[in-house]
C-alpha cells in the first residue's frame, strides 16, 4: 500500500555521470557505478519540491547492466586553453526509485504550508508530467527520463544474482543548514551494498562518516516570497 507522502518512478536515460569527486583533481571524471543519494535527491527534487518538504531516498532498484563507456571531451577553459580530457560514463541506465517527503522541522517559517495530502496530490501530478524541471542524470549533458511505476515490478538485471555487491566508499550525500539547523555545509560518506540489484539508503541522521566543508546559513523563506501549497493546488487546477 502506497503512503499518503511517497513516490515511486523509474528513471532511464543513454548515459549517467555520478562524478566520484577523488577522479575531478586532474580535470578527469569518473561515475559511481550507481546514482548517490543526493543525485536521486535532486532529480525527485525536479519532479516537485518546496523548502516546506524533504525528500528522503528509501530504495533504488537497478534495473539493467552496470556498464560504463569512456568518451574524450574538450572542458571548457576560461583562460582560453584547450584540453582534452576523458570522462567515464554509465551507459543505457535504468533504475525504480522509491522516496518519501517529510516536513522540515527546521523551517518553522513554512509550517503555514504544511498540507500532506495536497503536497501528494501535486507531487503525483509533476511525476506524471515529467517533472517540473528537466530531469540530469548526475550532470547536464546527460538527460534523464521519469515515468510512474510500482516499486519492485517487471524483471531486473541482477535479481538470479545471489552475490552481494560492495560498491566501496560514497559519498552519500550533502548536510545543508536548513535541513539540519547547524551552520554548516557538511559531507556524508557511506558503504553501499547492492543485494539482487537493491539498494537500501540509510537517512541522512543515520550516517555515521560526516565531514564538514564550510560556514553556511540557510537562505530565509517566508509566505511573502513562496507561494502556499493551497494557492499552487488551486492555480494549477487541483480538485
Amino acid at each position: 500500500m502506497r503512503h499518503k507522502n511517497e513516490i515511486q518512478f523509474e528513471l532511464f536515460g543513454d548515459y549517467a555521470l555520478f562524478t566520484d569527486p577523488l577522479t575531478k583533481i586532474g580535470g578527469e571524471k569518473l561515475t559511481y557505478s550507481i546514482p548517490t543519494y543526493q543525485s536521486l535527491k535532486g532529480i525527485t527534487e525536479s519532479i516537485y519540491w518546496k523548502p516546506t518538504i524533504i525528500f528522503v531516498i528509501d530504495e533504488l532498484r537497478v534495473m539493467k547492466p552496470i556498464q560504463m563507456e569512456s568518451k574524450g571531451v574538450r572542458p571548457i577553459e576560461y583562460t582560453g586553453g584547450n584540453t582534452l580530457a576523458n570522462y567515464t560514463y554509465l551507459k543505457d541506465v535504468h533504475y525504480q526509485v522509491k522516496a518519501h517527503f517529510e516536513f522540515n522541522t527546521n523551517r518553522p517559517d513554512m509550517a503555514f504550508d504544511r498540507n500532506e495530502g495536497k503536497h501528494f496530490n501535486i507531487l503525483q501530478r509533476s511525476l506524471k508530467a515529467g517533472g517540473r524541471r528537466d530531469i540530469f542524470l548526475g550532470t547536464r549533458e546527460c538527460q534523464g527520463y521519469i515515468e510512474p511505476c510500482e516499486f519492485g515490478s517487471g524483471v531486473g538485471y541482477y535479481d538470479d544474482v545471489q552475490q552481494d555487491h560492495h560498491l566501496g566508499t560514497m559519498v552519500h550525500g550533502f548536510n545543508y543548514p536548513d535541513e539540519t539547523g547547524r551552520d554548516s555545509l557538511e559531507v556524508r560518506l557511506w558503504h553501499p551494498v547492492m543485494k539482487k540489484g537493491y539498494i537500501q539508503f540509510p537517512k541522512p541522521t543515520e550516517c555515521s562518516i560526516i565531514r564538514p566543508i564550510k560556514d553556511m546559513e540557510p537562505k530565509k523563506f517566508n509566505a511573502e516570497n513562496v507561494e502556499s501549497v493551497e494557492s499552487l493546488f488551486n492555480r494549477i487546477g487541483g480538485e
